[in-house]
Protein backbone atom coordinates (compact mmCIF):
# COMPACT_ATOMS: atom_id res chain seq x y z
CA UNK A 1 0.00 0.00 0.00
CA UNK A 2 1.30 3.28 -0.91
CA UNK A 3 2.67 5.76 1.86
CA UNK A 4 2.25 9.09 2.06
CA UNK A 5 4.96 11.52 3.09
CA UNK A 6 4.77 15.41 3.87
CA UNK A 7 7.88 17.44 2.98
CA UNK A 8 8.60 20.62 4.43
CA UNK A 9 9.65 23.38 1.88
CA UNK A 10 9.83 26.10 4.17
CA UNK A 11 8.73 26.60 7.85
CA UNK A 12 5.07 26.38 7.80
CA UNK A 13 4.54 24.66 4.35
CA UNK A 14 4.59 21.23 4.42
CA UNK A 15 3.33 19.32 0.55
CA UNK A 16 2.09 15.97 0.94
CA UNK A 17 3.88 13.22 -1.38
CA UNK A 18 4.26 9.64 -3.06
CA UNK A 19 7.69 8.11 -3.28
CA UNK A 20 9.23 5.43 -4.40
CA UNK A 21 12.97 5.53 -4.09
CA UNK A 22 15.47 3.87 -5.90
CA UNK A 23 19.06 3.37 -7.10
CA UNK A 24 18.34 4.43 -10.49
CA UNK A 25 19.06 7.58 -11.96
CA UNK A 26 15.62 7.98 -13.70
CA UNK A 27 12.65 9.07 -11.38
CA UNK A 28 9.14 9.27 -13.00
CA UNK A 29 7.32 12.47 -11.86
CA UNK A 30 3.73 12.85 -11.69
CA UNK A 31 1.76 16.05 -11.57
CA UNK A 32 -1.91 16.12 -10.62
CA UNK A 33 -4.62 17.79 -12.35
CA UNK A 34 -6.83 21.09 -10.90
CA UNK A 35 -8.50 20.63 -7.49
CA UNK A 36 -6.84 16.87 -7.85
CA UNK A 37 -5.03 14.67 -5.13
CA UNK A 38 -2.68 11.63 -4.67
CA UNK A 39 -5.95 9.74 -3.61
CA UNK A 40 -6.82 9.31 -7.62
CA UNK A 41 -5.96 6.62 -9.61
CA UNK A 42 -3.38 7.50 -11.60
CA UNK A 43 -0.80 8.43 -8.99
CA UNK A 44 -1.75 5.30 -7.26
CA UNK A 45 -1.51 3.04 -10.32
CA UNK A 46 1.76 4.59 -11.46
CA UNK A 47 3.05 4.42 -7.75
CA UNK A 48 2.88 0.84 -7.94
CA UNK A 49 3.53 0.01 -11.27
CA UNK A 50 6.89 1.67 -10.60
CA UNK A 51 7.79 -0.10 -7.71
CA UNK A 52 6.93 -3.71 -9.49
CA UNK A 53 9.50 -2.70 -12.55
CA UNK A 54 12.09 -0.50 -9.54
CA UNK A 55 11.85 2.23 -11.38
CA UNK A 56 11.90 5.67 -9.24
CA UNK A 57 8.68 7.46 -8.79
CA UNK A 58 7.77 10.94 -6.80
CA UNK A 59 3.76 12.50 -7.01
CA UNK A 60 3.21 15.57 -5.36
CA UNK A 61 0.35 17.71 -3.86
CA UNK A 62 0.44 21.44 -4.74
CA UNK A 63 -0.77 23.57 -2.08
CA UNK A 64 -4.52 23.80 -1.21
CA UNK A 65 -5.13 20.42 -3.39
CA UNK A 66 -5.34 17.10 -0.83
CA UNK A 67 -3.68 17.56 2.03
CA UNK A 68 -0.97 19.75 1.61
CA UNK A 69 -0.59 23.27 3.24
CA UNK A 70 -2.67 26.55 2.52
CA UNK A 71 -6.23 27.27 0.65
CA UNK A 72 -6.77 26.67 -2.80
CA UNK A 73 -7.69 29.69 -3.21
CA UNK A 74 -5.13 31.23 -2.75
CA UNK A 75 -2.77 29.22 -5.19
CA UNK A 76 -1.55 29.82 -8.89
CA UNK A 77 -0.20 28.09 -11.56
CA UNK A 78 3.17 30.25 -10.77
CA UNK A 79 2.94 28.80 -6.79
CA UNK A 80 2.04 25.42 -7.73
CA UNK A 81 4.85 25.30 -10.30
CA UNK A 82 7.17 26.93 -7.25
CA UNK A 83 5.96 23.88 -5.32
CA UNK A 84 7.02 21.26 -7.74
CA UNK A 85 10.06 22.32 -8.41
CA UNK A 86 11.16 23.48 -4.79
CA UNK A 87 9.77 19.28 -4.06
CA UNK A 88 11.82 17.85 -7.44
CA UNK A 89 15.10 19.97 -6.09
CA UNK A 90 14.69 18.77 -2.78
CA UNK A 91 14.02 14.70 -3.22
CA UNK A 92 15.08 14.61 -6.50
CA UNK A 93 19.31 15.69 -6.22
CA UNK A 94 21.02 15.58 -9.81
CA UNK A 95 18.23 12.79 -11.13
CA UNK A 96 16.96 12.62 -14.58
CA UNK A 97 13.23 12.93 -14.71
CA UNK A 98 10.14 11.46 -16.94
CA UNK A 99 7.30 14.13 -16.28
CA UNK A 100 4.02 13.12 -16.90
CA UNK A 101 1.30 15.62 -16.22
CA UNK A 102 -2.11 15.19 -16.05
CA UNK A 103 -4.35 17.95 -17.21
CA UNK A 104 -3.73 21.26 -15.47
CA UNK A 105 -0.81 18.86 -14.62
CA UNK A 106 0.95 18.81 -18.04
CA UNK A 107 1.07 22.64 -17.61
CA UNK A 108 2.68 22.54 -14.81
CA UNK A 109 4.94 19.93 -16.37
CA UNK A 110 5.63 21.80 -19.60
CA UNK A 111 6.38 24.78 -17.02
CA UNK A 112 9.14 23.13 -15.32
CA UNK A 113 11.68 22.79 -18.72
CA UNK A 114 12.98 26.23 -17.86
CA UNK A 115 14.33 24.88 -14.37
CA UNK A 116 15.04 21.09 -14.97
CA UNK A 117 15.98 21.98 -18.98
CA UNK A 118 18.68 19.05 -19.69
CA UNK A 119 17.16 16.83 -16.52
CA UNK A 120 13.72 16.19 -18.32
CA UNK A 121 14.08 13.44 -20.70
CA UNK A 122 10.58 13.14 -21.53
CA UNK A 123 7.25 14.69 -20.82
CA UNK A 124 3.96 12.50 -21.38
CA UNK A 125 0.67 14.53 -20.46
CA UNK A 126 -2.67 13.65 -20.07
CA UNK A 127 -5.26 15.33 -21.69
CA UNK A 128 -2.60 18.19 -20.48
CA UNK A 129 -4.31 21.88 -20.36
CA UNK A 130 -2.01 24.49 -20.86
CA UNK A 131 -3.32 28.12 -20.47
CA UNK A 132 -6.57 26.42 -19.91
CA UNK A 133 -7.65 29.58 -17.12
CA UNK A 134 -8.12 31.94 -20.40
CA UNK A 135 -8.75 29.39 -23.25
CA UNK A 136 -11.34 27.32 -21.15
CA UNK A 137 -12.36 29.12 -18.80
CA UNK A 138 -12.22 33.03 -19.16
CA UNK A 139 -13.14 32.56 -22.68
CA UNK A 140 -16.12 30.97 -22.05
CA UNK A 141 -17.66 33.33 -19.45
CA UNK A 142 -20.58 35.97 -19.53
CA UNK A 143 -19.72 39.64 -19.37
CA UNK A 144 -21.49 39.58 -16.05
CA UNK A 145 -19.12 36.61 -14.70
CA UNK A 146 -16.30 38.25 -15.89
CA UNK A 147 -17.20 41.24 -14.44
CA UNK A 148 -18.17 39.99 -11.05
CA UNK A 149 -14.64 38.51 -10.93
CA UNK A 150 -13.00 41.76 -11.38
CA UNK A 151 -14.88 43.10 -8.53
CA UNK A 152 -15.33 40.40 -5.86
CA UNK A 153 -11.76 38.75 -7.00
CA UNK A 154 -13.89 35.46 -6.37
CA UNK A 155 -16.21 32.99 -8.52
CA UNK A 156 -18.02 30.15 -7.27
CA UNK A 157 -18.91 28.24 -10.49
CA UNK A 158 -20.07 24.33 -10.91
CA UNK A 159 -18.16 22.00 -14.02
CA UNK A 160 -18.11 18.61 -14.26
CA UNK A 161 -19.91 17.89 -11.31
CA UNK A 162 -17.37 19.53 -9.20
CA UNK A 163 -17.51 23.17 -7.55
CA UNK A 164 -14.65 25.44 -7.66
CA UNK A 165 -13.88 28.72 -6.50
CA UNK A 166 -11.48 30.74 -8.96
CA UNK A 167 -9.97 33.96 -7.83
CA UNK A 168 -9.37 36.56 -10.42
CA UNK A 169 -5.53 36.41 -9.22
CA UNK A 170 -5.52 32.71 -10.58
CA UNK A 171 -6.89 34.02 -14.19
CA UNK A 172 -4.48 36.92 -14.25
CA UNK A 173 -1.35 34.40 -13.19
CA UNK A 174 -2.07 32.22 -16.02
CA UNK A 175 -1.55 35.05 -18.08
CA UNK A 176 1.95 35.70 -16.38
CA UNK A 177 2.57 31.40 -17.91
CA UNK A 178 2.01 31.29 -21.56
CA UNK A 179 3.30 28.29 -23.38
CA UNK A 180 1.85 28.59 -26.69
CA UNK A 181 4.21 31.61 -27.89
CA UNK A 182 7.21 29.55 -27.21
CA UNK A 183 9.51 27.30 -29.30
CA UNK A 184 10.79 24.39 -27.32
CA UNK A 185 14.19 22.88 -28.90
CA UNK A 186 14.46 20.40 -26.11
CA UNK A 187 15.00 16.76 -27.60
CA UNK A 188 13.19 14.91 -25.33
CA UNK A 189 10.54 11.85 -25.77
CA UNK A 190 7.31 13.43 -26.36
CA UNK A 191 3.87 11.33 -25.58
CA UNK A 192 0.38 12.67 -25.13
CA UNK A 193 -2.91 10.61 -24.83
CA UNK A 194 -5.79 12.16 -25.02
CA UNK A 195 -9.60 10.72 -25.26
CA UNK A 196 -11.45 11.09 -28.25
CA UNK A 197 -14.39 12.06 -26.01
CA UNK A 198 -12.75 14.50 -23.93
CA UNK A 199 -15.24 16.96 -22.83
CA UNK A 200 -13.37 19.19 -21.09
CA UNK A 201 -9.96 20.06 -22.98
CA UNK A 202 -9.86 19.20 -26.67
CA UNK A 203 -7.78 17.79 -28.75
CA UNK A 204 -6.50 20.47 -30.31
CA UNK A 205 -4.85 21.54 -27.42
CA UNK A 206 -2.71 18.49 -27.67
CA UNK A 207 -2.29 19.30 -31.43
CA UNK A 208 -0.65 22.77 -30.59
CA UNK A 209 1.55 21.37 -27.80
CA UNK A 210 3.19 18.90 -30.79
CA UNK A 211 3.94 21.78 -32.88
CA UNK A 212 5.66 24.09 -30.66
CA UNK A 213 8.15 21.11 -29.80
CA UNK A 214 10.22 21.05 -32.86
CA UNK A 215 13.08 18.36 -32.21
CA UNK A 216 11.22 16.04 -30.11
CA UNK A 217 10.51 12.41 -30.76
CA UNK A 218 6.59 12.91 -30.70
CA UNK A 219 3.60 10.81 -30.83
CA UNK A 220 0.17 11.51 -29.70
CA UNK A 221 -2.59 9.01 -29.06
CA UNK A 222 -5.86 9.10 -29.93
CA UNK A 223 -7.74 7.08 -27.33
CA UNK A 224 -11.48 6.28 -28.95
CA UNK A 225 -13.71 5.74 -26.12
CA UNK A 226 -11.58 8.04 -23.92
CA UNK A 227 -12.71 10.76 -21.35
CA UNK A 228 -10.79 13.71 -20.25
CA UNK A 229 -9.65 11.59 -16.64
CA UNK A 230 -8.08 8.55 -18.49
CA UNK A 231 -8.66 6.80 -15.58
CA UNK A 232 -10.03 3.27 -16.77
CA UNK A 233 -8.07 0.04 -15.73
CA UNK A 234 -7.62 0.30 -20.08
CA UNK A 235 -6.59 3.54 -20.15
CA UNK A 236 -3.94 3.13 -16.97
CA UNK A 237 -2.93 0.28 -18.51
CA UNK A 238 -1.95 2.31 -22.14
CA UNK A 239 -0.20 5.04 -19.45
CA UNK A 240 1.88 2.69 -18.21
CA UNK A 241 2.95 1.03 -21.35
CA UNK A 242 4.08 4.62 -23.14
CA UNK A 243 5.69 5.26 -20.05
CA UNK A 244 7.99 2.18 -19.53
CA UNK A 245 8.42 2.27 -23.78
CA UNK A 246 10.07 5.32 -22.76
CA UNK A 247 11.61 4.47 -20.22
CA UNK A 248 13.21 1.38 -21.46
CA UNK A 249 14.31 3.74 -24.47
CA UNK A 250 16.22 5.40 -22.10
CA UNK A 251 17.29 2.80 -19.88
CA UNK A 252 16.71 -0.81 -21.17
CA UNK A 253 15.57 -2.70 -18.90
CA UNK A 254 12.48 -5.86 -18.20
CA UNK A 255 8.69 -4.93 -17.30
CA UNK A 256 6.77 -6.59 -14.44
CA UNK A 257 3.38 -6.92 -14.54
Amino acid sequence: MAKFKFVKISRNKKIRCLLNNVQGDIYVVFLHGFKSDLEGDKPKTLYKFCKRNKIGFLALEYSGHGKSYGKFEDGTISSWTQDAIKIIRKKLIRKKLILVGSSMGGWIGLNLLKSFNKRILAFVGIAPAPEFLDRLMWNKFSNKVKKQLVKDKFYIFDHGGYQYNISYNLIKDGRKNKIFNKKFKNKIFLTILHGKKDDVVPVSISKKIMKIFKNAKKKLVIIKRGDHSLSNKNNLKKLNKEIFYIYNKLRPSRMVG
